[in-house]
């Protein structure tokens, strides 16, 4: 008897330790560039792959980020049915600039501010660029800090691995 409770506790130990917990984003309230209230968690439920890109117009390696992936964001949206929602943690004196920014880099994302920094506190995020990317459930898959030349190679592969397990 004691042999099978010990097998049994041994079992639920291991479950556990191999049970995968699922991050998803945190309640957060951030602003539309219409200046509308919207809870973060609501990206997570649109039944699309999700990349979330918190960045800022004083940041240079935000811009080149955003810059690479708008050469592939057409396709990946065809491809990996995606969409493409950049955060902007600018504070109230340089927020303004960012509606010119988008319209001259030509950016067709989704643009929220997070001005207060709720989102970007209650998920952790240090320092800019920092890219989360979202299943089709709103689960968190994957998360990269900072940019170099190709991280969006390493993006588009978390996609294709989303994609492949619909």
């Amino acid at each position: 008897m004691k042999r099978t409770l010990l097998v049994l506790a041994a079992c639920f130990v291991a479950a556990g330790l191999f049970a995968q917990t699922l991050k998803t984003l945190p309640s957060a309230n951030v602003k539309t560039m219409e200046g509308q209230t919207l809870n973060v968690q609501e990206l997570g439920k649109s039944g699309k792959i999700t990349v979330i890109s918190f960045w800022a117009t004083w940041c240079s390696p935000c811009k080149k980020e955003l810059d690479a992936i708008k050469d592939y964001y057409e396709e990946w949206q065809e491809t990996y049915d995606m969409e493409l929602v950049a955060i902007s943690v600018d504070d109230a004196r340089t927020a303004a600039k960012v509606p010119a920014m988008v319209a001259q880099k030509g950016w067709e994302y989704r643009i929220l501010h997070d001005f207060n920094k709720e989102f970007s506190q209650a998920s952790n995020v240090a320092s800019v660029p920092y890219t989360l990317l979202l299943d089709q459930t709103g689960n968190i898959v994957f998360e990269h800090t900072g940019y170099a030349p190709g991280d969006e190679i390493e993006l588009e592969e978390h996609m294709k691995d989303l994609k492949t397990k619909e």
